[in-house]
């Protein structure tokens, strides 16, 4: 009796939350390949300290920037609080303000966005969501080990046994990001330096070209590097640089660890909730469409064609 109680729920709530479901899934995969383009676009020793000084002069000449943003993909530069709109970015190379996007780019960014809000600011549909796809997979381990087959509905459930763990830790570390649990201590805050001297310090243990960001964040200067192990976030203050305390959740949801390899596993996570959802709804319009049947000619159907009645 429990069991197609379970299964029910668990049905059912697929299907209330299918939509912005499907959403965060879509979007969650184009953000999967974000850490991906940036790894593997990186050309070492493309941005010295000299070029970086040079192009902060020409175009923050007051000093008034307080991050800047390297997009390896995009060959850019981008240098908030410079000139007169606030932001500048900077074509690479050339050295010249630009305003140009690569398509990629601008999927990407727009797929962040719709991600976290959805569409008119419904962040709380998100949340919601989340721990909905958390309670369907609960149902799914309540139901007990599953038989396989190869069908909709074997496929459905070897897929989700196989991944079980990294289906499981992404809506969950999607959870934890929104109610800003780091599961670390968090840094002592400090004097941060200026922009440029944070680039000399930078400069002098790693090779520019694999700086992604220096910004601001909790009342903290902090420095994400793309080192050949994964991005590394650190700490900036006038006395150096010291490794910022790991933010997991958000290291796993992101996918932004092993190089490209983190970014690679959040693809697979996505499309294996893509064929959960596929095939969760094909077996659910199934069983829809064969309750309008009569049973009359339901059971001349089987009887005529047993195979597909197993399938």
């Amino acid at each position: 009796m429990l069991k197609p109680f379970l299964l029910r729920l668990h049905r059912w709530i697929t299907l209330v939350f299918a939509l912005p479901l499907a959403v965060v899934i879509a979007t969650g995969l184009l953000l999967s390949f974000q850490p991906i383009m940036q790894t593997v676009s990186i050309a070492p020793g493309s941005l010295t300290l000299e070029k970086a000084e040079a192009l902060l002069q020409r175009h923050d000449p007051e000093g008034k920037a307080r991050a800047l943003r390297l997009d390896a993909f995009q060959n850019s530069l981008a240098i908030t609080g410079a000139g007169p709109e606030g932001f500048v970015e900077v074509d690479l190379a050339t050295g010249e303000e630009t305003d140009a996007d690569h398509w990629l780019s601008e999927i990407v960014g727009a797929s962040r966005g719709i991600h976290e809000r959805l569409v008119f600011d419904l962040g709380w549909l998100v949340i919601a969501s989340t721990a909905a796809m958390l309670a369907i997979i609960a149902l799914g381990v309540l139901m007990g080990w599953p038989r396989f087959a190869n069908s909709a509905s074997g496929w459905h459930k070897a897929t989700a046994w196989l991944l079980l763990p990294l289906l499981v830790l992404s809506p969950l570390t999607g959870l934890f990001m929104a109610a800003g649990l780091t599961f670390a201590q968090p840094a002592a805050r400090a004097q941060p330096a200026p922009l440029r001297d944070a680039l000399r310090m930078i400069a002098a243990d790693h090779d520019l070209s694999r700086l992604e960001w220096i910004r601001a964040r909790g009342g903290r200067q902090l420095a994400r590097i793309n080192e050949p192990g994964g991005q590394a976030t650190y700490l900036v203050t006038r006395e150096g640089l010291t490794p910022a305390p790991s933010n997991w959740p958000r290291t796993f949801h992101e996918g932004v660890f092993w190089g490209a390899w983190g970014g690679v596993m959040n693809v697979a996570i996505s499309i294996a909730f893509m064929l959960l959802m596929g095939t969760g709804l094909t077996i659910w319009a199934r069983r829809a469409f064969r309750r309008r049947i009569p049973r009359p000619a339901r059971a001349a159907g089987m009887s005529a064609s047993p195979n597909d009645a197993t399938a």
